[in-house]
């Protein structure tokens, strides 16, 4: 069985739609769980009729929403759908098909992108890849969370979504799979994603790479990866401590500049616990930021 887990939060107007794209399936085997991380908008008014279970809870963020689900869930696998993106037609059987017959345990799918009801190209820098692409998903999030697939059984080694994390939960979660396990790319558009909302939270923090810097220090503390990966780890946390520290000179936060650059050479020395006493005062100074 598959437990799709559908999150939402103030999105009472994508809701029907979102989980009706799912009931619509071909694939029968499934539960449809919703998480309503703290509505006020009456959501549950739009799913009171539908075959779905729905739960409410505080509010909480995107990360505690979807942990909720997967403790709530049942299925032998999971699967995501943000309350804004829609599955198409057989999504659900065409990727489980090709999951068990390729005996991979994570997989994700292409997808289409609109922006304001308007369909756009993806970047080049969005190509996705299959198999072991730990090195392809550290630049930024080339897997969508609503396209992906995930045998229960991952969680256990890799935990769940970090709820430290605002945003940028999900490069955090790919990056922990892709180091441990090989995950299909099926190279059909499965799903639409919807962009350009107001709302979106990406449009609510500036510089989303200091999240990402804070998944990277995280998981070079972890000790799981190899010498390969942990040195492109390293490699891609130099390039974004640049990138963060260039914006933080140009508004005058010099100590805050300073401080990645250190960050950058504590990890090329190994030297973990002044890492992370430089991590804790580069998070005091970004989060002046929000």
């Amino acid at each position: 069985m598959v437990s799709v887990i559908i999150t939402t939060y103030n999105r009472k107007k994508f809701l029907f739609h979102a989980v009706n794209s799912v009931i619509q399936q071909d694939f029968q085997d499934k539960e449809i769980i919703v998480v309503d991380d703290g509505s006020d908008d009456k959501s549950y008014e739009i799913v009171k009729d539908l075959p779905v279970r729905y739960v409410w809870k505080p509010n909480g963020g995107i990360s505690s929403a979807r942990n909720a689900g997967i403790r709530l869930s049942r299925g032998d696998y999971i699967a995501f759908l943000d309350v804004d993106d829609l599955w198409l037609k057989n999504k659900l059987s065409i990727q489980m098909e090709a999951m068990i017959e390729k005996y991979y345990p994570v997989s994700y799918t292409d997808e289409i992108w609109l922006k304001n009801h308007k369909r756009i190209n993806q970047r080049q820098r969005h190509r996705k890849y299959s198999g072991h692409i730990f090195d392809r998903c550290l630049p930024l999030c080339i897997i969508s969370p609503s396209s992906v697939v995930i045998k229960r059984e991952v969680f256990d080694s890799v935990g769940l979504f970090d709820e430290s994390l605002p945003v940028c939960e999900d490069y955090d979660m790919w990056l922990r799979l892709s180091s441990r396990y090989p995950i299909l790319f099926i190279d059909r558009p499965l799903i639409i994603k919807n962009g350009g909302h107001e709302d979106q939270l990406s449009k609510r923090y500036e510089v989303m790479d200091r999240f990402r810097i804070k998944s990277l220090v995280k998981l070079l503390d972890s000790n799981t990866l190899d010498m390969d990966m942990r040195e492109k780890a390293i490699g891609e946390l130099e390039r974004k401590c640049h990138i963060v520290a260039r914006g933080a000179i140009k508004r005058g936060r010099f100590d805050e500049a300073k401080t990645l650059m250190k960050l950058v050479v504590t990890y090329k020395k190994g030297e973990k616990d002044r890492g992370q006493e430089r991590l804790l005062t580069f998070t005091k100074h970004s989060d002046e930021m929000d």
